[in-house]
């Protein structure tokens, strides 16, 4: 929950600032200079991006949320067996030994979209944070039914 309110604050801020630049680049191009045109179309396009980074973001999340919802209908979420640091961080030698789990899971059934979620999973308790996107990327698309990125 503290996550899903940090996301929502974070993306507000975000609104927020990219409403405001976009103004400015209106106000720029409202002046009616060629250079204030040009610095007023250059501003507009950092609120586009933006908004379109943003986008695929929350689109990622909501359906990687949709997954683990259904994974957790079906019993399938994988169980944290993880050791942890007295602080409360995951040992890093046990994440590996799921990872080398998970990665066994996968490679035995390479079309499922369960075992790549749980990959996801291991590869971000071993911070390994690309990895992790890409196989919850994959697992999106093999759920889907669309062809599956490259890994």
């Amino acid at each position: 929950m503290r996550a899903k309110i940090t996301y929502l604050v974070t993306a507000a801020v975000l609104v927020f600032y990219f409403v405001l630049v976009g103004s400015r680049g209106v106000l720029l191009i409202e002046s009616g200079t060629l250079v204030t045109v040009a610095f007023g179309v250059a501003v507009l396009i950092l609120p586009v991006i933006g908004v379109w980074f943003l986008w695929k973001n929350t689109q990622f999340v909501r359906r990687a949320n949709a997954l683990a919802a259904e994974l957790d209908a079906e019993g399938g979420l994988p169980v944290d067996e993880l050791k942890r640091t007295p602080s409360g961080r995951i040992d890093r030698a046990s994440a590996d030994e799921v990872f080398a789990l998970r990665k066994a899971e996968t490679e035995d059934a390479p079309d499922d979209w369960r075992t790549w979620f749980r990959l996801a999973v291991a590869y971000h308790d071993a911070r390994d944070t690309p990895r992790a996107r890409k196989a919850m990327q994959r697992a999106i698309a093999l759920h889907d039914g669309r062809p599956a990125p490259a890994a």
